[in-house]
C-alpha cells in the first residue's frame, strides 16, 4: 500500500502517442537535465498541479516541462520560496518541432564551424607566406636541389605532388597571392559568422547559409565533370541537404507558409497550451 500512495500521478514523458517528438525532448533532457520548477519552494498548491504535486506519504512529484516525465523529489529543507513560480516567471524550454529544428541547425553549425577553421587556417597559411617569400625561395630551392641529387635524379623542382605546388606558388605574382588569401579569409569569415547566427538559430543566419550554400552547388557540380572523389560527393550531397532542410524544413522565402507558419508552430509548441495538451492521464488533443 506504502508504494502505491509514493508511485508518480501517472507519469506520461512526451506528447501523448508522438513517438518522433519524442526524441528530441528526451535528448534535451539527456544532455541538460529536467526542466523542474518549484523544488525549493515550501508547499505546492492545488494550482500548481501542472508543475507539481505531492502524495500522500509527502513526496513530491515534480513534472519536467521539456519531457513531461514526473521526478521524485524530497521536500527541501530550507526552502527559498513559498510555493512554486507563477506561469509569467517561467520561460518554457523548446519542445516539439522547435526543439528538433534547434538541434539541427546546431549540427549545421558545428559544420559551419569547421570549414572556418580549416578555411582560415589556410588564409593564414597564404598570407603568411606571401609575407615570407623572398626569405623563404631561396631555402627551399636548395633543399629540392639536395632532395633531388640524394635520390640520384636532376636538380630543380619537379612540378607534381605537394613540394610541386610549393614550387609553382613561388612563381606565382604576390599581388595574385594577396588577392586569393584575402578570398579564402573572407569566406572563413562568411562561415564562421553563419555558424554563430544557426547556433543561436538566428532566422538571418538561415537565409544566408541558404543563399551561400546554394550558390556553392554550382561549383562543387562542376568540379564533379572534372573528377569524381569521395570528399566531393559526399560535400555535395551535405550542402544540398542543407539546402533542401532550410528551404522546406524552416519555409525560407514564403515557401510552406513562411515565417508566419513557422511562428504558429513555435507558438504551438513551447506554449502552456502545449504543456497543458500532456496533462497525467490525459491525450494530447
Amino acid at each position: 500500500m506504502a508504494e502505491e500512495e509514493r508511485a508518480a500521478p501517472t507519469p506520461v514523458p512526451g506528447t501523448g502517442g508522438d513517438r518522433r517528438r519524442l526524441r528530441y525532448e528526451l535528448l534535451g533532457c539527456a544532455l541538460h537535465g529536467h526542466r523542474l520548477e518549484g523544488v525549493t519552494a515550501r508547499r505546492v498548491r492545488p494550482a500548481d498541479a501542472l508543475l507539481a504535486r505531492e502524495d500522500r506519504g509527502g513526496l513530491r512529484w515534480h513534472r519536467c516541462l521539456r519531457c513531461d516525465a514526473w521526478v521524485p523529489v524530497d521536500p527541501p529543507a530550507q526552502p527559498d520560496r513559498p510555493h512554486p513560480p507563477e506561469r509569467h516567471e517561467i520561460v518554457l524550454p523548446l519542445r516539439g518541432k522547435p526543439l528538433r529544428d534547434r538541434y539541427v541547425l546546431r549540427l549545421i553549425a558545428l559544420d559551419r564551424l569547421l570549414h572556418f577553421l580549416v578555411l582560415g587556417a589556410l588564409a593564414a597559411g597564404i598570407l603568411i607566406f606571401v609575407d615570407k617569400r623572398a626569405s623563404l625561395q631561396a631555402p627551399f630551392y636548395r633543399f629540392m636541389d639536395l632532395l633531388q641529387n640524394g635520390l640520384g635524379g636532376t636538380g630543380g623542382v619537379s612540378d607534381r605532388g605537394l613540394l610541386g605546388e610549393v614550387g609553382k606558388a613561388f612563381a606565382v605574382r604576390s599581388s595574385t597571392l594577396w588577392l586569393i588569401g584575402l578570398v579564402i579569409a573572407a569566406y572563413a569569415l562568411l562561415e564562421g559568422v553563419e555558424a554563430v547566427g544557426l547556433w543561436f538559430a538566428k532566422r538571418w543566419a538561415e537565409y544566408l547559409t541558404f543563399v551561400a550554400t546554394t550558390v556553392l552547388l554550382v561549383p562543387e557540380v562542376y568540379e564533379l565533370t572534372s573528377r569524381v572523389t569521395v570528399t566531393k560527393v559526399l560535400t555535395l550531397v551535405i550542402n544540398l541537404a542543407v539546402v533542401v532542410y532550410l528551404l522546406v524544413a524552416k519555409r525560407l522565402f514564403g515557401v510552406r507558409g513562411g515565417g508566419r507558419v513557422e511562428a504558429a508552430e513555435r507558438a504551438r509548441d513551447v506554449s502552456w497550451d502545449a504543456v497543458e495538451r500532456v496533462l497525467p492521464g490525459r491525450s494530447a488533443d
